[in-house]
């Protein structure tokens, strides 16, 4: 059946996404156990992708698991401090991410279709404007709250990551900032983000939100 072929060819992209961020050698504490970050938070944008658009696409989300595929390889201390480094490097990390999982979806003998889709998603091409997009960001966005807040804040500090925050919510759908509200925060993780929401975000000076997630 198209169905069960569609299925079956989409866990098998995703477990090839999922083999590619297995050796992150950034870790994350996962219900007791850890994980490797990138995997994790792909794997958790996207389950936020299923919830917030119940008819999601499979480029939306093999989009959302691969947002961040491999980005160890390419870090942010790879370029100049200051906002143009941070600048180029969200630029080629995109780039660079965008034309990953279009040859992990050719391989898997996606159409040009739904790899196109998911290149653009990665890239972020229309947010504010596209919905896919938006549902998008918002996956990407609450992963990172869900999963990596805490352990941003021991590193960043907590004045950086309410500035983060501030960033990051300022992407974020209403609907998805009903859910971040939601989420199971630690102590600390909760005070720094009612801060965030009570201020407005600051000029972008460097890496920001994007550095952090």
């Amino acid at each position: 059946m198209p169905g069960s072929d569609l299925t079956e060819r989409e866990a098998r992209t995703a477990a090839a996404i999922d083999a590619a961020n297995e050796d992150d050698p950034d870790r994350i504490d996962v219900d007791g156990e850890s994980r490797p970050l990138q995997q994790s938070l792909g794997r958790a944008a996207a389950e936020w992708v299923d919830r917030l658009d119940p008819d999601a696409r499979p480029a939306q989300r093999l989009a959302a698991r691969a947002h961040h595929l491999r980005r160890w390889e390419r870090p942010r201390s790879d370029y100049p401090e200051g906002r143009a480094g941070y600048l180029r490097w969200r630029r080629d990390a995109k780039a660079r991410h965008a034309a990953d999982v279009a040859a992990l979806l050719r391989a898997d003998g996606w159409d040009d279709a739904t790899v196109e889709e998911a290149q653009r998603l990665v890239r972020k091409e229309g947010l504010g404007s596209v919905p896919a997009v938006q549902v998008h960001e918002d996956a990407v966005c609450l992963a990172f709250l869900a999963l990596q807040l805490d352990s941003a804040a021991e590193v960043m500090g907590d004045d950086k990551t309410v500035d983060v925050l501030r960033r990051t919510a300022a992407k974020m759908s209403p609907e998805a900032l009903a859910h971040a509200a939601a989420l199971p925060y630690s102590p600390r993780g909760r005070a720094l983000l009612e801060v965030a929401l009570r201020s407005e975000p600051e000029p972008e000076p460097g890496p920001a939100a994007g550095s952090a997630r």
